[in-house]
């Protein structure tokens, strides 16, 4: 067993201990090389429960919070159909690609966007679509939506992407500035239920142009 194979290990461990334990989230999180989506340099970091620079101002999540936000979708019965907004490194998408039929996911940033389709195609990970574009705008012409998870903290819920959840989804987030929590909101017909979570830090989900 190679180093990132036990270091791999120990981080599931330490996941089901903070209450990550559905097990197609466990076994995708050992699947996928988190050390694949980082640097090099930062590579010995890589099965640490942290979240870690990944360029352009951005970071690859911390664990913890990669497993539970797709953990809330998994208890949610959601199968195909999940948006993600913010791409980044592509590692949370690609765990998205483990668990669910059909996943879709926007960055604003083109060389993270490029960067991270082509990380996938190395792990032959298909059922992920992905678009440079302004994610609080979502992905209009796929939706509607069975989920939408949010990888980084606008200071309010954006418009478009409750608009573009099916009846009965469910959108994840995180909201705030300085201080940020991470947000379950399930859409009943108009009516959108939002339930608070628990503290959350991610950097902030930038709005308008692209680059």
């Amino acid at each position: 067993m190679n180093q990132f194979a036990r270091s791999g290990g120990a981080l599931v461990s330490q996941l089901k201990t903070l209450g990550v334990t559905n097990d197609s989230v466990l076994n995708a999180m050992s699947e996928v090389p988190r050390h694949f989506f980082i640097e090099s340099v930062l590579a010995h970091k890589a099965y640490e429960n942290t979240a870690l620079p990944i360029g352009q101002g951005q970071t690859i999540s911390q664990p913890y919070i990669v497993g539970k936000m797709t953990q809330l979708l998994v208890e949610h019965n959601v199968e195909t159909n999940v948006l993600e907004i913010g791409t980044g490194s592509g590692y949370q998408a690609a765990i998205l690609g483990k668990v669910f039929d059909k996943v879709f996911s926007v960055e604003r940033i083109r060389n993270l966007q490029l960067n991270a389709k082509r990380k996938l195609q190395q792990l032959d990970i298909y059922n992920v679509q992905m678009k440079h574009g302004d994610g609080w705008q979502g992905w209009e012409s796929k939706a509607p939506f069975d989920a939408i998870i949010v990888t980084a903290a606008p200071n309010e819920v954006p418009p478009a992407l409750k608009q573009q959840l099916k009846d009965g989804g469910i959108l994840i987030l995180p909201v705030g500035e300085r201080v940020q929590h991470l947000v379950k909101i399930v859409r009943n017909g108009d009516t959108f239920v939002e339930t608070i979570l628990e503290p959350a830090k991610f950097v902030p989900l930038v709005a308008g142009a692209t680059i």
